[in-house]
């Protein structure tokens, strides 16, 4: 074989051989229409739901994206209402071309293939500044697009039912940790005090994983010189209209990487400027006190790290995707730090020292794990 000659890509495969068939008779419908190579298909990328991403080249140059989400596993009726909503809002997210929501096949238009995450480092914070300035562009735009009604509601009870995941399924599975009836009562009240502090903020739009795994890259590069709103925008079916700091908490609290303080702190300041500008924080001193507004931040990403620690758990024990609790460790080292932060907190940090073995552990390291 001719070392030039490209590489043909690996067969997808299928465990139930009548979605298999239904979708190559989709596809060979699609491709005609959409000028699509069905022999290019190839996984693109999963995820930590059902869901599953394919890639297929176009005749005339470029590539689409379909996605293989099984409908007694996903809706996909979400994913379209929240990509329209976005887009009217000025983000660039994927157009979706075709779908068939019987079995749940989508095409869509491809953002590229390079994630955010992939050409950040903790260590060159300088470089990845840019980057941050145009996801909290896009962040803004989405936020300030808000309307109430028409996403589903982060109430009392969906905050709740995601902070569970941390006994359930980190303590309680993962950890083999089974809880005292005092620990039970005082693990209780922290969430307590966590949602009551995270529900008295103001609301919005929430991505509710606004991470730079879900932002990616234009094709050809990122210029610092190209006007704002480069970086795509993916995995937001999932959005709600709730707290307007959850999306910042999840920026620069990552799940797969960690920054130093002085970053987080740069880049959320940046984010509360602009935010403030635009008339978002206008709520108990926020506009006027970043510090005020930097503590909210705070207990918003507590909530997402005790539920993301949880979720991970269950990712690996229930779903057999290991990869994703060796990340664990950085979530209990953020429930740590900000544990470490505020007085009320202190219950929560006893607990994740006993559980942890840390139980004489002391001092304070913010980010690096």
């Amino acid at each position: 074989m001719n070392p030039a000659d490209p590489i043909a890509p690996e067969p997808i495969t299928w465990s139930d051989p009548a979605r298999a068939a239904a979708f190559e008779a989709w596809l060979a419908e699609q491709a005609p229409a959409h000028a699509l190579v069905p022999a290019s298909l190839r996984l693109a990328s999963a995820d930590a739901s059902f869901r599953r991403y394919l890639r297929l080249d176009r005749l005339q140059g470029g590539s689409c994206i379909v996605m293989d989400a099984p409908p007694e596993r996903e809706d996909c009726r979400p994913f379209v209402q929240v990509a329209a909503l976005l887009r009217q809002a000025g983000v660039r997210v994927p157009e979706v071309l075709a779908w068939q929501p019987e079995q749940g096949f989508m095409l869509l238009s491809d953002l590229g293939a390079q994630t955010l995450l992939e050409v950040l480092d903790p260590a060159q914070p300088d470089a990845a500044l840019p980057y941050f300035k145009d996801a909290l562009a896009a962040l803004l735009a989405w936020q300030q697009a808000s309307q109430p009604g028409l996403l589903p509601a982060y109430d009392a009870a969906l905050l709740r039912r995601e902070l569970q995941l941390f006994p359930d399924w980190y303590l309680g599975r993962h950890k083999a940790f089974e809880l005292s009836a005092a620990q039970q009562a005082s693990l209780q009240h922290s969430f307590d005090l966590i949602v009551q502090r995270n529900l008295a903020a103001p609301l919005g739009f929430v991505h509710r994983d606004f991470m730079p795994r879900n932002l990616m890259l234009p094709h050809g590069g990122f210029e610092p010189s190209q006007a704002q709103r480069r970086l795509g925008v993916l995995d937001f079916q999932d959005a709600v209209y709730g707290p307007l700091t959850y999306d910042i908490a999840s920026l620069m609290r990552d799940a797969f990487l960690s920054w130093d303080e002085e970053v987080v702190l740069d880049v959320t300041v940046r984010y509360w400027e602009q935010a403030r500008r635009a008339g978002l924080l206008d709520f108990d001193g926020w506009s006027s006190d970043f510090g005020a507004f930097y503590r909210a931040v705070d207990w918003m990403a507590l909530q997402r790290h005790l539920k993301v620690a949880g979720i991970f758990a269950r990712l690996t024990l229930r779903d057999g995707k290991a990869k994703y609790l060796a990340d664990a460790p950085r979530f209990i080292h953020y429930i740590r730090s900000t544990a470490l932060r505020y007085r009320e907190l202190t219950p929560l940090l006893r607990l994740i020292d006993e559980v942890e073995g840390w139980q004489g552990a002391s001092g304070f390291a913010y980010g690096r794990v």
